[in-house]
Parts: C-alpha cells; structure tokens; sequence
C-alpha cells in the first residue's frame, strides 16, 4: 500500500467513527443553540441506546428467529424511541424547572444527571463489558489496496441519511422554523404564538434518538459496550460540537468527521494509545485560531 492509500484508508478509518461523533455532537448543538445548556447527560443518553438495542435483542431472541435486516431495524426503533423519550424525561424533570435559574446551577444539575444514569447502568446492567451482537461478518470492499468493510458503509451512509433528515426537518418544516425561531429570539418567539416549552421537548427528543442511533452503531462497530463508554464519547462529541461552533448545526457535523479523522490518523501514524491524546491537542490548537468555531468564524467574516 502506497502512502498515499495509507492516508485514505486510514481518513476512511476515522470517518466511521466521525460519523457517530457527529450524530452526538448534534444534540449538544441544537440543545446548547436554543437554552444554552451544556447537556452533559447527554453522553449516557448515547450508550444508553446501545444498551436500550441489546435488550431488545436479547428480548426478541428468546421468541423469534433473528433476520439481520429486520433486527437492526427494531434495534435502531427501539433506541431512538427510548433515547427520545428519556431525553424529554430529563428536560422535564431536571432542566425546564431551572430553566430562569443561574447557568452555573443548570451546569451541575447536568453533571448530577450524567453521573445518576451512569450509576443506573451499571447496577442494571453490570460493571463489565457486554458483548453486542456482530451484524456483517467478514463483508469487505477492495477498491485497490483500499479495503473499506459493510460495517463501516453502513455507519457512514445511515448516518448520512440521518443528518439530511435532520436538515430538512429544521430547515423546510413548520416545526424546524419554530426551532430556529426560538433559537434566534425566545421571548420573541413565544409572542408569535409558538409553543417554547414544546419545542425545547422537541429538540431533546431529536438530539437524544440521533444520539441513541448513534449509540447502536457504536455497539455495531466496536462489538462491545460499557456503562462508562458515554462519558468519553460524549465528551469527544462535546468538542467536536465546539470545533463547528457551538449551536450551528453544520458546524457540529463538521467537526464530529474533524475530529474522528484525526483520530484515523493519529492511530495510523503515531498509535492507536496516543489517537486521543494526538486529536484533542490538534483541537486546541484550531480553538486557538477560532475560539468561535470554524464555521461561525466563517459566516461573520
């Protein structure tokens, strides 16, 4: 393999991983965009939707003959749903009531909730890795010496087909104006006679079942999950949505691939031990540049 094809496989590589780091990043930015809260639950939420998937899978085994294509479907229902729906839990119960409260206060109530369902998995779940179930075995692409596996196609192409959703949903939808509505003005929007309380419900609906899509393709990838997996993701998510520019949409997208690129790489080049190390230091070092993020600097310039 040439280095060139070195370079793209590896950026193939890390594009996998990318893609699941931006459908994270997303419910942070779209939550971040209209209450300015950092929802640092919301790495829990994520493996939360491996977990919700593994459940189902083992529930549907014990009755019916397991079909690939048919099981990943109710895996990926099951997850989005539960995830959606715990997402509004939380904002009901922890967040709306502190919603005029100080922003340091909303900050620990988001800790408090991350650490509360972190412990939650791991009394129901145990403390040890659970294996997930492998879907595609041994499916691989070969263009040239590149080798790209179904796997990997098939994180990058859903989660493609999520983010499009995503963006016709916000931009060409009635309910996708009213979110960007309150996003720009709040009080504004609510004296149009939209709905705000319904709309924040909304918006952690959709982050947290990308999130949860997100958490089952996770599981796919690396074949095993643990209760504290949502912590490092989610933090990884956190700074890819920081990179884009916290509250832009495209932005979080962006620097979620950004950012599982340069994990590729620096698990390529340097080792698979330093990848983090090598991606958070290539991060600070953009946020230097533009403490904004990339695309917001681009849009005021």
């Amino acid at each position: 393999m040439s280095p060139f094809e070195t370079f793209i496989q590896q950026l193939i590589n890390g594009l996998s991983i990318g893609m699941i780091y931006a459908l994270i990043a997303l419910g942070y930015t779209m939550v971040y965009g209209i209450i300015q809260l950092i929802n640092f639950a919301h790495g829990e939420i994520f493996i939360l939707g491996a977990f919700f998937a593994l459940f189902v899978f083992s529930f549907l085994g014990s009755f019916v003959p397991l079909n690939n294509i048919v099981t990943i479907i109710i895996m990926f229902a099951a997850a989005m749903a539960g995830c959606g729906l715990l997402g509004v839990i939380i904002e009901r119960v922890a967040y709306r009531p502190l919603r005029k409260a100080p922003r340091l206060a909303c900050l620990i109530t988001a800790i408090g909730v991350s650490f509360i369902l972190q412990n939650l998995m791991m009394i129901v779940w145990g403390p040890i890795d659970k294996s997930f179930p492998v879907f595609f075995k041994h499916v691989v692409f070969t263009v040239g010496a590149l080798r790209i596996t179904f796997m990997q196609g098939f994180i990058i192409i859903t989660s493609l087909l999520l983010m499009i959703s995503l963006h016709f949903f916000v931009r060409r939808t009635m309910l996708g104006k009213a979110l960007r509505a309150t996003s720009e003005d709040m009080v504004a929007a609510r004296l149009m006679g939209i709905n705000v309380d319904k709309v924040i419900s909304i918006c952690f609906l959709i982050g947290s079942a990308l999130a949860g899509a997100g958490g089952v393709m996770y599981g796919m990838y690396y074949t095993t999950i643990t209760f504290h997996d949502g912590y490092l993701v989610g933090i990884k998510a956190f700074t890819a949505a920081v990179i884009g520019g916290i509250g832009n949409v495209p932005g979080a997208m962006l620097g979620g691939v950004a950012l599982g690129m340069l994990e590729g790489l620096a698990a390529g080049y340097i080792s698979s031990a330093w990848k983090n190390v090598f991606a958070f230091l290539i991060l600070v070092l953009l946020l230097l540049c533009w403490p904004s993020g990339i695309l917001r600097k681009f849009r005021n310039e």
